[in-house]
């Protein structure tokens, strides 16, 4: 992917010098310039209270997003590694300024000193952490807000006008049900420019899976059987790479399970197990109870926080492990992780997001060089603007992995259809489930190259093959030989580590 890199950051520097008459649009180009060598910017969207913030905690694996019973992200807020604590505003004008951030049990909790968050384009979160090393999260307001410039702000971060290019790279996007306001804002997020493709850069989450059907202990079954049914719903194939059912909170609560939390849970599992079953039917039951010791030597206070910590589903969940033989709360914390769902979730983001992180730069990159190039610039020199449109053109159409991308959406839209044998094979080479040579070839990552390279060598002969049979269509023959173009990249990369 560097050949595809260097090729638009040097089209991004020569842009930068075409309209350099145009301070603004200078320094916009500069700006993308620059994002090209930053971690990948994932988006986490949804309708207020789709658990955004709940999930971000999860996926960082501390509590710094702020969560309570409201709306709490008016603000888009940034969270990327840094060294220190810092939280930085950035208004709408004015310069940016740091603001003072004090930490709770709940998270931050940051004072915007007397400016309304209708004005504050951004804050920027900078928090030391693994996890935010390879990729930044962008927090962002609900869509279905009952603030429209609430709404607006994150519309504006993801859709911009003009068909320029978006803030995020990624975006994952929570929904408890698939409404129509889910599907409308997918279909939004389509780009119109180099990929011509929402779904390779959008993940759909079931998000509180852990409050399906009431959550009950199968609650999370449920979820997957719900997800499973979106991932093949026409209304969402075409707008997203997959759909998944994560539990955040039960994933922030596994990474942050404190031992005193444990022994409380412990105590309320050496319960008579009918008692806390009929106890932990409803949350009024749960805050109210007074027949088992155990809950009653409870203040009203510790239960809300176990309630807010756990929810139903995780109280259930974590004494059943318990009375199982989970000792500990190491042992309690890795059940939670697992039943959760966000490990499915990461290692979707590693394959479909992080290793593509170099490919979406590109993209975005030239969107906005594209984007300028529409636009009436005073003062710049019309050969050298024609001179950079056919250097975009050039770029745009000739590389092979904005093809696969375009094939892709194409391939899960409907756009276009193959037989049904050849579909997911195909999807799969092109990158659909990972751009790594063993996610396309469906083998272990410790599969010997000589042994990748047979597979490869094969698959390549395969699809040459559909690609000359004189009953295929010609849309058929267009993505059998772009698979095959696939094909000889990996055998030539394969023999280059043999090599």
């Amino acid at each position: 992917m560097s050949v595809l890199t260097e090729a638009v950051r040097g089209v991004l520097g020569r842009a930068v010098d075409v309209f350099a008459a145009a301070p603004e649009v200078a320094e916009a180009l500069r700006a993308q310039l620059d994002r090209l060598d930053e971690p990948l910017r994932v988006a986490i969207a949804g309708k207020v209270k789709a658990g955004k913030s709940t999930l971000l905690n999860g996926l960082v694996g501390e509590l710094i997003a702020p969560t309570d019973a409201g709306e709490c992200t008016r603000v888009v807020t940034w969270y990327r590694d840094g060294p220190t604590p810092r939280v930085v505003s950035y208004p709408d004008s004015g310069p940016p300024e740091p603001l003072a951030v004090h930490r709770s049990a709940e998270g931050l909790s940051v004072r915007l000193r007397g400016v309304p968050a209708e004005r504050l384009r951004r804050l920027v979160v900078d928090w030391p952490s693994q996890s935010l090393r390879d990729m930044t999260l962008i927090d962002t307001p609900g869509i279905a807000s009952t603030s429209t410039a609430t709404s607006r702000r994150t519309l504006t971060l993801l859709t911009p006008e003009e068909d320029g290019p978006a803030e995020a790279d990624a975006v994952v996007y929570l929904m408890r049900h698939l409404h129509v306001a889910d599907a409308e804002f997918l279909e939004s997020f389509r780009d119109q420019g180099v990929a011509r493709a929402s779904a390779v850069n959008t993940i759909a989450v079931v998000s509180r899976a852990d409050e399906v059907g009431g959550g009950r202990v199968d609650a999370m079954l449920s979820a997957r059987r719900i997800a499973r049914r979106y991932r093949t719903s026409p209304a969402l194939r075409g707008l997203c790479q997959t759909v998944l059912p994560v539990a955040g909170l039960l994933a922030a609560t596994g990474k942050t399970l404190r031992q005193h939390e444990f022994a409380t849970l412990a105590a309320l599992a050496g319960s008579p197990r009918e008692e806390m079953d009929d106890v932990l039917l409803s949350t009024s039951r749960f805050l109210r109870s007074s027949r088992v010791p155990a809950l009653a030597a409870l203040s009203t206070e510790d239960r809300h926080a176990l309630l807010g910590r756990f929810g139903l589903y995780g109280l259930r969940l974590s004494m059943m492990h318990v009375r199982q033989g989970c000792h500990d709360a190491g042992a309690l914390a890795a059940e939670l992780l697992r039943g959760s769902g966000i490990a499915e979730l990461r290692e979707v983001l590693h394959a479909r997001f992080t290793e593509r992180r170099d490919l979406l730069k590109a993209r975005t990159g030239l969107l906005a060089v594209e984007r300028v190039l529409r636009a009436d610039v005073p003062g710049t020199d019309p050969d050298a603007v024609a001179r950079l449109a056919a250097e975009v053109e050039r770029i745009s159409s000739g590389a092979h992995e904005f093809v696969e991308l375009r094939l892709l959406s194409s391939l899960r839209s409907g756009d276009v259809a193959l037989p049904e044998s050849d579909a997911g094979v195909a999807e799969r080479l092109l990158g659909g489930e990972g751009v790594a040579v063993s996610r396309r070839l469906a083998l272990t990552p410790d599969t010997p190259a000589a042994q990748a390279r047979r597979v490869a060598l094969a698959e390549l002969d395969g699809w040459r093959r559909r690609a000359e049979n004189p009953f295929a269509s010609r849309e058929e023959v267009r993505v059998y030989r772009a698979v095959a173009r696939s094909c000889e990249g990996i055998v030539a990369g394969l023999a280059a580590v043999s090599v």
